[in-house]
Formats: structure tokens, C-alpha cells, sequence
């Protein structure tokens, strides 16, 4: 089938071709008679999947050849959007609303090119076709009128309301959270109509946020029922008989290290010392695929979700927690199934030599990262002696650790400094505190573990050429980098090498950086600047990780590609592995790899969405307080400042009123006109917290000047700062704002007699 298509689409890719009828298409294509309705079948996937367009008079052809564009849309709040194509060489069309007709954020969609690139502006288009709709379902909040209600989407993305015919409503009333299903899509100058399919809660409901993020990225909580029943019918234990024919490895010394409330524990860490000096690494996994059998009701259900979903206040697991919290968590002091690679690896870091098998293990610790950077860097005297068995062992990690990361470094790769929030709730899930999540060598330890350990698995599975699934990280546009060139210029650094851009060069950048005031925008629109990483069939490396071999194998309980991967090196150590199977698998992991990169992508969204929720709402007691922050970022409508909790808010430029000021494109500035003050990326400046909104989840900041500020505290301790009493935090508030106020009415009175 496969082949067939490729056939075709190689036959409309000719310079001679002309779009055809189909008609035409059988006679030329010599179609036998009895094979003609597979043939109309295959032009009808074709089609479906935009790898070809057939035009309103019949005529097939490739979109390429059409002034087609094929890709999704994105859309914008404003009401416009961009199609990103599916060719990555190709920049993003610009979709004014009126061209839009009726396409929706994320919809996949043929554009027509009307105005081709010049200079820096984009190619203009219009959506002539959708190919597949996104949003079968919207959440938003309801809105009741007298004639019909309707439903104000909570994804800015998606513009236009959803309108409800009365008898659609469902009883839903004004301000709650809903779920409105798509009856009828939207038109040119019409918005959708929909019906209510289920209500969320009261807006305002505790729980109803996060739910509502949930339902958005169809995301979900509980498993069908044959899928508990199968997960449940899984002993909990391992049998002898489980064992036989696996290198039992119970006697040896072994330790997880995770986060303190990790419960789906995948990955366990062994070291020894060789007599010739060398590190023998054993990474052991979950083997997953024990329990989770191709075409299971596990199965399926897992590919639905591609992956474990990790919000602020709970998990959404891939795997029932039979499994993921069960017999599949390598917990302390009960033996597991695993896959085992041992790796031996010199004092360069280099790989020497290899083993990959079936194991069953017994863990000694579950160790924390707080715990082992305790052991390490504190020299924490009770933890030292409680795990004194185990302190060579944590010695020579951290030294094989070190040794790793620095040969992952000299490479290339590149190492972005972005700082981690961690969000603590209470037990009703409101926020309490916000604090930095530092990174210690305790994270560094398991991360350069798995990544020499996936790395070798890649390159393993590369060599004898079976079907496999890669992790890959694309090289940069060309064009995104003289973009990106020209931004850092400005600043003072040269990007080397732009036409074939080494990631060494972008880490030289970042080590220049570190540590200024401009650190953290060069960071972030470097990262905007690449490509995203993604799954796939081919081996096209992973340029973030200057890696030519790279795949995710230590995270079955909560990967579905990781699962994918331990299937096949089982069949293939097996020897398994047969020509019918190889296609089979061809034919599948395409396929499966886009479903897993979609999913990742989704579990992203819906976890930072979540994240900026839970710190709005706990900024949200502290509107009229005075902060100290240092701004991240400068644009042309105002500026981004971030405080000591990693909260970023904005300071719109409309809101400064001591002048009229004009962003510098070229440094990243704010200008006055008159007074000449500059706002610099990196300065440190005092705000007051005008708005925490919780519906929008954005913060909105106003500079305060030390002369609006005197004898107000302008550092707050965010944990100090619970006790404070209601009334102190009023009169707090009230004295800002009066000062503010007093100060922003003599800046008007002064230009109005000015002028």
C-alpha cells in the first residue's frame, strides 16, 4: 500500500506531469479494471492526508506543484493566524482573518500563496481546503442572553465565540466552565455553532481551572473499564518462573534517585570501579513490555495518550497505576523485571564497550536528589553514615557524571540556563509558595546517565539497520539564524558559521551570556530559533545534543516511543525479528512516531498552562504590593519583569506615563523621549502588581519610581509574608496606590500645562 502511494506520488512530481482526471489518471497508470476502486481508495487517503489536491474541475495534483501550502494553522488571539507548513524549509503563511473562511487553531489546511515573501515580510495566503478539523470540542466559560447563550473560548487561539441555540444550553448558566461540542463548523462572517456536551463547574469553583485545562487538551483522568480490568489482573508480584532465562542481577548493588514525590520509578542506576581504571555504568529500566503486550487494551490506551501528563497539582498517568505505581515502579527491596545496559566507559567519557539484556533486579535505596546532593555537596554527617554502604558508589557517579557532562559539552551541546519553578499547593490545591527548583549534581547525575545510556541504545539499533524509533532535534533554519544572528549583534556577540550552523556556536553564545543582564532573553530567543524536537523512523540526529544517535528508552512507564523501542530490542535479541515483521513496523512507527510527537506537544501546553495558572492565583492576594524584579524581556507594546520567584508579569507601555517612550529593536530598549531614561533587558527595576487575572492568566505590572515608594516596603518574603494580617496587607495596598495615583495625576497635570 505503502509503495503504491509513493508510486503516485512520484508520477505527479514529474516536471512533465499535468493534473489529470481520474479517468485520465487510470489510463496512463495501465490501473487493471478489477483494481480501479483501490486505486479511487488510495487517491481518496492521498488526499485526506494533503499529499495531494484535487482541484474543483477534477484534476489531481501535488500541492507543491499548485502554489499549495499543506500544514496547520495557528492561530492568534487578534483573529488572524499562520499556517505552518509541513515542509520545514518552507517559512509560516500569514492568514489574515478574512482568509481564514472558517478555519480553526490547529486545523490542518491547504493554503494558497497570494503574496509571495519580500524582504522580511511574510507570505500572505488564504485557506482554500481543510483537510482534518481540530476541535471537535471547546472548553469556555458560558454566557446566557435573552435568544441563544453562548461560549467565550478559554484558548485565546481560538477566536469567536461558539453560539448555543436556547434548547442546546443544557441548563448551563452565566460564568460557569462548559465543554461545548461543534454541531455546525464556522463560515465566512459566521461563528461556529455548537451544543453544550457537559458543565465543568462555577468559574470560580475550586478545581474547575485545572479541570477545564484538562478537558481542553482532551486529556483523561480515568481508564476504561477493560483497560483497569486488565491492568488490575497483572500480578503484583515476581515469580521465579518470571526470572528464568534473564541475568539476574538481584545481588547487585543498585539505587534509584528521583524527586521526593515521584511514585512511577523507571529507571535505576549501578556503578563499579574496574581493575583497569574504567566506570562499568549499569542503567536498569522497567521492562514494561512484560505486562504491556502489543494490541492489549494497555496498549492501545497507552498509544492514545503517548504519554504521562505531569501538571502542578496531580498525574495523569499513561499507564494505570497498577502498573506505574505497581509492579512496574522499581520500589526498594522487591525484585523487578528490567531491561539492563552496562556500559563501560573510560576517563574521557567514551563509551567502550557495551551489553544489552533482559535482567530482574532488587533495589537497595530509593534515594532522593535532595538526599544524595545532601550526601555530596553538604557533607550531611546522618545521611552519610545511613548510607555509608553506598558513598563510594555516589563518589564515583558524580565523578563518571562530571566526566560525561564535559565530553557532552566540548561536542557542542548546547546547555540552556533556564531557571524551574516549584509550586507548592496545600491540601485544597491553592498555592502557598513559589520558589526557584534549583538543579543539582544529583539531577546531573541521572540526566548524563540516561543520555550516554539512550545515546548508546540509538547508535546500537542504527548499525544493524531495524526499524526504530529516533529521537530527533533538526537543524535550524537557516533564515531563523540570520534572524537570531542580527538580534545577539546588537548585543554585542557573533554568532559563528551561520550558513551551517554548529551547536557549538550557540553554546558559545550562552557561555558569553551567562551570567549578564541580557542572559536570560538571548536564552530564550535562541531556544524560539530552533527547531523542536520530535520522534521519527530515521536517524536524522539530535543537533540540540550535538548527538548523532539518540532515541528515549529509560522512561517506559510514562513514554509510549520508550515502550515501542524495549518491543523491538526484545524481538530482535531474540531473534525474532522477521523480514514480514520488519515491514510491518515500517509501515506502523511513522505514524506512531507524528501520534507521540502530538501528544508530547499537547502534555507541554497543558502542564505549562497549569503552571501559570496556579502562580497567578497565588499573585493574586498581592495585587497594590511593591516587588523587585529584573526585566526579561522588552517589546514593542511594553516589557516583561520577572520576580525572585521566577512570576513573570507585564509592564504595558501604555501604563508608563512619566513619558513617552520608544522600543529599540536594535538593543532591546525602551527610550524616553524627553527624559532619555532607558529600560534595558537586565535592569532591575520596582514594580507594583496591578492585575493578577486569573481568567486571562496573565500579570500585568506598573513601574513605581522611588519617589512614589517611600517608607513602603518594596522586597517582599513570600513566606513571611502569610502571616501579615488582613488589614495590614489592606492599608499596604491603600498607601501604594495613593502614591502611585498622586504621582501619575502630577505627570498628567505637568503635561497638560506643558502643552
Amino acid at each position: 500500500m505503502k509503495d503504491r502511494k509513493e508510486r503516485i506520488l512520484a508520477f505527479m512530481r514529474e516536471d512533465a506531469y499535468k493534473p489529470l482526471l481520474f479517468s485520465e489518471l487510470v489510463i496512463v497508470l495501465d490501473v487493471p479494471k478489477s483494481d480501479i476502486e483501490v486505486f479511487e481508495n488510495l487517491l481518496k487517503e492521498l488526499e485526506q492526508e494533503g499529499s495531494i489536491f484535487k482541484t474543483h474541475k477534477n484534476r489531481y495534483g501535488v500541492p507543491e506543484r499548485m502554489n499549495l501550502i499543506v500544514g496547520y494553522l495557528q492561530g492568534n488571539e487578534r483573529g488572524y493566524g499562520f499556517v505552518i507548513p509541513d515542509d520545514a524549509n518552507i517559512r509560516d503563511i500569514f492568514i489574515s482573518s478574512e482568509n481564514l473562511n472558517g478555519a480553526m487553531h490547529k486545523d490542518r489546511v491547504i493554503a494558497r500563496i497570494n503574496k509571495k515573501v519580500i524582504g522580511d515580510k511574510r507570505a500572505e495566503g488564504e485557506i482554500i481546503r481543510i483537510i482534518k478539523r481540530a476541535n471537535d470540542t471547546v472548553v469556555g466559560t458560558f454566557e446566557n442572553s435573552r435568544y441563544f447563550g453562548f461560549v467565550v473560548p478559554d484558548a485565546p487561539k481560538i477566536s469567536g465565540d461558539i453560539f448555543i441555540p436556547k434548547d442546546e444550553t443544557k441548563g448551563a448558566k452565566s460564568g460557569q466552565k462548559v465543554v461545548a461540542e461543534i454541531i455546525q463548523w464556522p463560515a465566512k462572517r459566521r461563528n461556529a455553532e455548537g451544543r453544550i456536551a457537559e458543565i465543568i463547574g462555577d468559574r470560580d469553583e475550586p478545581g474547575t481551572d485545572i479541570l477545564s485545562i484538562i478537558k481542553a487538551y482532551n486529556l483523561r483522568e480515568d481508564f476504561p473499564e477493560e483497560v483497569t480490568k486488565q491492568a488490575e489482573a497483572i500480578t503484583q508480584t515476581v515469580s521465579e518462573e518470571m526470572i528464568r532465562g534473564r541475568r539476574d542481577l538481584r545481588s547487585l548493588r543498585m539505587v534509584t534517585i528521583d524527586g521526593e514525590d515521584a511514585k512511577d520509578l523507571d529507571d535505576a542506576v549501578s556503578i563499579e570501579r574496574l581493575d583497569n581504571g574504567n566506570f562499568r555504568l549499569g542503567v536498569h529500566i522497567a521492562d514494561v513490555s512484560h505486562y504491556v503486550t502489543e494490541g492489549s487494551y494497555l496498549d492501545k490506551e497507552a498509544l492514545k495518550r503517548g504519554t504521562s501528563v505531569y501538571l502542578v497539582d496531580r498525574v495523569i498517568p499513561m499507564l494505570p497505576k497498577a502498573l506505574s505505581n505497581g509492579i512496574c515502579s522499581l520500589n526498594p527491596g522487591v525484585d523487578r523485571l528490567a531491561f539492563t545496559v552496562m556500559m563501560e566507559i573510560d576517563d574521557e567519557g567514551r563509551v567502550l564497550d557495551h551489553e544489552i539484556f533482559e535482567s530482574a533486579i532488587n533495589i537497595n535505596e530509593r534515594m532522593t536528589y535532595t538526599n544524595v546532593y545532601k550526601i555530596l555537596e553538604e557533607n550531611d554527617k546522618e545521611l552519610i553514615e545511613e548510607y555509608r554502604y553506598l558513598l563510594d558508589d555516589f563518589l564515583a557517579m558524580k565523578e563518571l557524571a562530571l566526566i560525561l557532562r564535559k565530553k557532552r559539552m566540548a561536542r557542542g551541546a548546547i546547555d540552556f540556563n533556564f531557571d524551574e519553578a516549584k509550586i507548592i499547593l496545600d491540601e485544597k490545591g491553592v498555592p502557598v509558595q513559589i520558589e526557584r527548583y534549583e538543579i543539582t549534581i544529583a539531577n546531573r547525575i541521572i540526566e548524563e546517565f540516561m543520555l550516554v545510556c539512550n545515546e548508546t541504545i540509538a547508535e546500537h539499533f542504527f548499525w544493524i539497520n531495524t526499524p526504530f524509533v529516533y529521537r530527533i532535534h533538526e537543524e535550524p533554519d537557516n533564515e531563523k539564524m540570520e534572524i537570531f544572528s542580527e538580534f545577539v549583534h546588537n548585543m554585542g556577540y557573533t554568532l559563528k558559521g551561520i550558513s551551517k550552523i554548529h551547536p557549538k556556536a550557540l553554546q558559545d553564545i550562552l557561555d558569553k551570556a551567562r551570567g549578564t543582564r541580557e542572559e536570560t532573553v538571548i536564552n530564550t530567543v535562541m531556544l524560539r530559533s530552533l527547531q523542536k524536537a520530535r520522534y521519527s523512523h530515521m536517524n536524522d540526529g539530535h543537533f540540540g545534543l550535538a548527538a548523532k544517535y539518540y532515541c528515549h528508552f529509560t522512561s517506559p512507564i510514562r513514554r509510549y516511543p520508550d515502550l515501542i523501542i524495549h518491543r523491538i530490542m526484545k524481538e530482535y535479541l531474540k531473534g525474532n525479528m522477521s523480514l514480514t515483521r520488519e515491514e510491518l513496523l515500517n509501515e506502523r512507527i511513522p505514524e506512531i512516531a507524528r501520534l507521540c510527537s502530538e501528544r508530547e506537544r499537547a502534555a507541554e501546553e497543558a502542564e505549562r498552562e497549569t503552571e501559570d495558572f496556579k502562580k497567578v492565583e497565588f499573585m493574586k492576594k498581592y495585587e497594590g504590593e511593591v516587588f523587585e524584579g529584573i526585566i526579561s524581556n522588552v517589546t514593542s507594546f511594553g516589557m516583561f519583569v520577572e520576580l525572585e520567584n521566577t512570576v513573570e508579569g507585564l509592564v504595558r507601555m501604555s501604563s508608563m506615563e512619566d513619558d513617552y517612550y520608544v522600543f529599540n529593536d536594535k538593543n532591546y530598549s525602551l527610550i524616553g523621549e524627553k527624559s532619555r531614561k532607558v529600560y534595558r533587558v537586565g535592569d532591575v527595576v520596582r514594580v507594583m502588581l496591578v492585575r493578577a487575572d486569573t481568567v486571562s492568566r496573565k500579570i500585568e505590572f506598573a513601574v513605581v519610581g522611588s519617589e512614589d515608594c517611600k517608607d513602603i516596603e518594596t522586597e517582599i518574603d513570600f513566606a513571611d509574608k502569610e502571616q501579615t494580617t488582613k488589614e495590614t496587607k489592606r492599608k499596604r495596598k491603600r498607601k501604594v496606590e495613593e502614591s502611585v495615583l498622586l504621582h501619575v495625576k502630577g505627570k498628567k497635570k505637568a503635561k497638560k500645562i506643558k502643552r
